[in-house]
């Protein structure tokens, strides 16, 4: 018995890398996957079918149930064509995991208009494809235990300097996380995001001394922890039902770490009786503000 027997789930972006592991492990876990990919290179460019049909390949010879599916997740009609397959091929759909992604990175002020609009229509326009489509399945069909899981990353929630397409892409599905976790509960749908930490061909264009390396220096011990696999571990959980109890979070999946993120709250205020002067105002924010920025709470301490 499988943590996801007679589930079917759509991974996208799951020809390689993470999506590979995280649709081969459903697999072996019960689920039948809708493997999504393009094909492209890390910069969405061009398109093949192979790396979608060798993790299809990969799950059958496994004895798992697994189809392909070649479709851009950035086209807004063809996402709907996505989720259309996993309903005409195993006639429902419970998890939706949305993986698929691409990098073009550039300082902000060398950055092009189509750098920043390839990035993001990807990965937030991307994300919203696919979910549209399959929230109006799940709301039309409210059996309970469906499951969003998107993907986020270290370079939005932290910042990325070279990345600011992909850190605000990365950043916004989270909001976007946040806001399908309070609509879309009444009709049996939890939502969370992935905040992973693994070696994949996306992050090996980033160069060495922007890496985040929290890892043991042995080759060996590095490889083992930052495999994507890793990663797939607790998204079975949460694809899960019985994972009902999590919505609207966001998960760490790093080497063998597991972690739950804060929510944002607000960690100092101000409160005054009547409008503020410009100069009050600027007093208080300094004696208040400054000593918790400079203790590390926020961005850029």
């Amino acid at each position: 018995m499988g943590m996801l027997d007679n589930r079917v789930a759509i991974v996208t972006g799951a020809g390689r890398g993470i999506g590979a592991e995280v649709s081969k492990l459903f697999a072996a876990n019960g689920a039948s996957v809708v493997v999504n990919d393009l094909g492209g290179a890390v910069d969405g460019s061009g398109a093949e079918s192979g790396p979608a049909d060798e993790t299809v390949s990969a799950i059958r010879d496994a004895g798992g149930n697994a189809v392909a599916n070649y479709t851009s997740v950035a086209d807004y009609d063809g996402a709907e064509g996505i989720v259309q397959q996993a309903l005409d091929e195993y006639g429902r759909l419970d998890i939706l995991v949305n993986v698929a992604g691409n990098l073009r990175d550039r300082m902000v002020f060398n950055m092009t208009e189509a750098e920043w609009d390839a990035v993001v229509a990807v990965h937030m326009k991307g994300t919203f494809n696919t979910t549209k489509y399959a929230s109006i399945y799940w709301r039309a069909n409210r059996e309970g235990h469906y499951r969003l899981i998107n993907f986020t990353s270290g370079s939005g929630l932290h910042g990325a300097p070279g990345q600011p397409n992909y850190a605000a892409a990365k950043l916004g599905i989270v909001g976007f996380t946040y806001s399908c976790a309070n609509a879309l509960g009444r009709y049996g749908v939890t939502s969370n995001a992935i905040g992973p930490g693994a070696s994949t061909r996306m992050t090996d264009t980033v160069p060495e001394e922007r890496r985040r390396r929290p890892m043991d220096d042995s080759d060996n011990i590095v490889d083992m922890r930052r495999s994507p696999a890793n990663v797939a571990v607790p998204i079975v959980f949460l694809a899960s039902e019985a994972s009902d109890w999590c919505n609207g979070q966001v998960i760490r999946a790093m080497g063998y770490d597991i972690g739950l993120y804060s929510q944002y709250k607000l960690i100092r205020e101000l409160s005054g009786t009547e409008m503020w002067t410009v100069e009050r105002a600027a007093e208080e924010m300094e004696r208040v503000f400054r000593p918790a920025i400079e203790a590390g709470n926020v961005i850029g301490g």
